[in-house]
């Protein structure tokens, strides 16, 4: 690996990066689990789900509405969609300027709300930009291509049905101490948040295995071993299966908490058995990511390094390196490396659960979900 540890990696931030801060080295590591969501986020669009994706939604807990949690990333079904381009003027896209143009070709706007977000504002994209909301779906916004003196839109309608959820953690060691005093408890609340979201819900039997139990909306219910439940779902089309069922995905890293894929310590396990699926981001991939894009990136991925330390010096004036606000070449940049190199990619993820499953079998499961005739489903 590039550097001994993901610990000497924050080292080398603190002492390249975040020297200026009061506490750099907590700096740092928020720096470095704004990169484990970026990597998520650049996953999921390269895996062609760009359209399905929200950031940060209040997801409601199965059967308990009054309850919501944010989550970093939900995938919706896609309504409808549609294309338009719009004049580069002035330094920003705002939803009033796109919903105007909307308006000129027609697009049907009734009972829509309009959100005071700006698809661009000088340079700065914003990811999965919702630019309007109504009581069963959002409208969403996203550049497709540049045309000179104009941009080709995307305009996308979401479901507020969500199929699928991602969520990121990462935990830092403080000095002198053996694990982070926080792990623990973002273990708890990512497990809680795992184990509410969907209709299919994890039981144990006596001897320790993880059972399934899904309710139908008669009162009945099946009880199968979990992952075959979940796949029978999966690959279902009965409505009475999917119309609450959430696919939950959680992303974890850092390494000195979470020790390692194949040594869990007692956090890992309980995120383990509380999601559907647990990736387990390596030391390997993170350096990686860092030093061939922030650290040393060749010429042509330069302005990837400069998007990411303005948003991190001191005195910044905005920040322009999330998984919610990208300079915009940067977001190109990052798009194209993530496609050329995608198996490699990959390969910085290990599968802690189910076990004996991989990254292919999730893309397809993924997949499946993505192409289900939701508007069918949720009559």
């Amino acid at each position: 690996m590039i550097y001994e540890s993901v610990d000497q990696l924050q080292k080398t931030l603190v002492k390249d990066v975040f020297h200026y801060a009061k506490d750099s080295k907590k700096a740092a590591g928020r720096a470095l689990g704004t990169l484990v969501e970026i990597i998520t986020y650049y996953i999921l669009k390269t895996w062609g789900l760009n359209n399905q994706i929200s950031i940060e939604r209040g997801l409601a807990e199965y059967g308990n509405p009054d309850i919501t949690h944010n989550v970093e990333f939900s995938l919706h079904p896609i309504i409808r969609s549609s294309f338009l381009t719009i004049d580069k003027l002035g330094k920003s896209i705002t939803a009033n300027k796109i919903l105007k143009v909307l308006k000129e070709h027609k697009y049907d706007l009734k009972g829509f709300e309009i959100k005071p977000n700006q698809l661009l504002n000088n340079g700065v994209l914003r990811n999965a930009c919702t630019i309007a909301a109504s009581k069963d779906s959002f409208l969403l916004c996203s550049i497709k291509a540049d045309k000179g003196d104009k941009y080709e839109l995307h305009i996308y309608e979401q479901s507020r049905k969500t199929y699928s959820v991602f969520e990121c953690k990462r935990v830092g060691v403080e000095e002198g101490m053996s694990k982070g005093p926080q792990t623990i408890e973002k273990a708890k609340q990512g497990a809680y948040v795992a184990r509410t979201a969907s209709s299919l819900q994890k039981i144990r039997n006596e001897s320790g295995e993880m059972h399934g139990i899904i309710y139908k909306s008669d009162g009945s219910y099946i009880i199968k071993p979990f992952v075959d439940l979940m796949e029978e779902v999966i690959y279902s089309d009965d409505k009475e299966l999917l119309r609450r069922f959430i696919l939950t995905i959680g992303v974890v890293s850092n390494h000195g908490n979470w020790f390692t894929s194949h040594n869990q310590n007692k956090e890992l396990k309980v995120l383990a058995q509380s999601y559907d699926w647990l990736l387990f981001l390596t030391d390997k991939g993170l350096a990686e990511f860092i030093d061939k894009l922030l650290f040393k990136p060749i010429k042509k991925y330069q302005p990837i390094r400069e998007a990411f330390i303005s948003s991190y010096v001191a005195g910044k004036k905005k920040n322009q390196f999330t998984k919610v606000q990208m300079n915009i070449e940067a977001d190109r940049l990052l798009l194209e490396y993530f496609n050329r190199n995608l198996k490699i990619i990959e390969g910085w993820f290990n599968i802690i659960s189910p076990k004996k499953k991989n990254l292919f079998s999730l893309k397809n499961e993924l997949k499946e979900l993505k192409n289900k005739d939701w508007a069918e489903i949720l009559k």
